[in-house]
């Protein structure tokens, strides 16, 4: 059980650091829930579980990035929260598997979106701003599945929000908290999750996420986006072949 513990802190530092730097906290934290023997879907539920643990480290590191997001984030953090709520609630209630076809898809999607952001910024200046519905659209698969959704929300909100990369982050570091905090609480009272397992990878995610934003603060911004759309594009293989 000792070793079981280390492995998922070990891994839970490493997703936090990855996740809350703009990449995917799942493509560590979930492949090492399998890897410790924890079925499929109790590992995707105890992963967003755990997930919540990230919200707190990246909002203390990211204070400076979201000076002045007051309002932005009081309009948005509600519909990421209902939106995962949402999405929790089919991962329940649907058949298993029911989003695996179209997963990869959404994933590489992102990826590419952050590759070509410079250019969608350009193509929507003057027409920013209508980042709700897609946010809360991708909050929905965040409660389901939770894999890229980061990704998926960064380049949103690079898009049609703000184009610098480490204030975008930080706002998907809290809309993305805000979600898993919300899903958490319904897989919490209602899913399989593997309560022993959770806190040595949510004390991870903590303490990764601490970093994470300070990363995205000080690495250029086209070298996050072009290593978080690899790592984006890498998960959408896996899972495509998965």
């Amino acid at each position: 059980m000792l070793a079981t513990a280390g492995i998922l802190l070990l891994a839970g530092v490493v997703a936090g650091v990855v996740g809350s730097a703009g990449g995917i906290t799942s493509l560590v934290s979930y492949p090492a829930l399998l890897a410790v023997g924890v079925p499929t879907l109790p590992a995707n539920v105890t992963n967003l579980v755990a997930g919540a643990a990230c919200w707190p480290g990246s909002a203390l590191t990211s204070r400076r990035e979201m000076a002045g997001s007051g309002a932005r984030l009081r309009r948005s953090l509600p519909v990421a929260a209902f939106g995962a709520a949402v999405g929790a609630v089919l991962l329940l209630v649907t058949p298993p598997g029911a989003f695996a076809v179209i997963v990869p898809y959404l994933v590489a999607s992102g990826a590419l979106a952050l590759l070509a952001q410079p250019v969608l910024t350009k193509a929507v200046r003057g027409r920013r701003g209508h980042a709700l519905v897609p946010v809360g659209l991708i909050a929905v698969y965040g409660g389901y599945f939770g894999a890229g959704s980061g990704i998926l929300t960064l380049a949103v909100l690079l898009v049609l929000v703000d184009p610098d990369l480490p204030r975008a982050n930080a706002l998907k570091n809290m809309l993305v908290g805000a979600s898993t905090l919300a899903a958490g609480v319904v897989l919490a009272i209602t899913g399989p999750v593997a309560w022993p397992l959770v806190a040595p990878l949510a004390v991870g995610l903590f303490a990764g996420s601490l970093v994470g934003p300070v990363v995205a603060r000080r690495v250029p911004a086209a070298v996050v986006r072009v290593a978080v759309a690899a790592l984006g594009l890498g998960l959408a293989v896996a899972l495509w072949l998965g």
